[in-house]
């Protein structure tokens, strides 16, 4: 992997975004993204925060509009950071919780799609995520940083905080 010319210190995500796992009885809630970025991908649900609305408030907003459900008692587990070559940078929040409201139902967003954890299809989701996603489903909160060109990691830099005190976690 290569070295990253990317200076952390100063670097600020274009978009800020969030991402939603929803685990229970040893399965996660991932969606099949019909549009925009990521599309035809497995992910969280999850999107863009708009203007003065946190990152929680989005992360609830995004599940009721992709899903139908409103996840209940959301923990913020992370932030993604990505450079990325061909769309702009994202800094991205990421929560898990284990209840939630109402009926996971597909919509013109997001084909909801209950997996177990041990089966979760990598092949169909973002390259990053093979290199956080089990911590975070472990309980480790963790800050990923990542420099992608296309849909290719050119440098990974994963930082886990088990106890959850350090600097940059909420």
């Amino acid at each position: 992997m290569e070295d990253c010319s990317v200076d952390w210190s100063i670097w600020q995500g274009e978009m800020p975004a969030t991402l939603m796992f929803v685990v229970r009885d040893g399965e996660v809630l991932l969606i099949e993204k019909l549009r925009g970025i990521g599309q035809g991908k497995i992910n969280g649900p999850g999107g863009k925060i708009d203007p003065g609305e946190t990152p929680l408030q989005c992360v609830i907003r995004e599940c009721q509009e992709e899903l139908h459900i409103t996840p209940l008692n959301p923990v913020k587990m992370g932030e993604l950071w990505f450079a990325m070559s061909d769309i702009p940078d994202i800094h991205c929040h990421v929560f898990v919780a284990t209840e939630f409201e109402g009926t996971p139902t597909a919509t013109d967003e997001a084909i909801p799609v209950w997996t177990k954890i041990s089966d979760i299809p990598w092949e169909k989701m973002w390259e990053d995520d093979a290199h956080w996603l089990p911590q975070m489903l472990e309980g480790r909160k963790f800050l990923g940083k990542f420099l992608f060109e296309g849909e290719r990691i050119q440098w990974r830099d994963i930082q886990l905080d088990d106890a959850g005190v350090g600097g940059w976690m909420i």
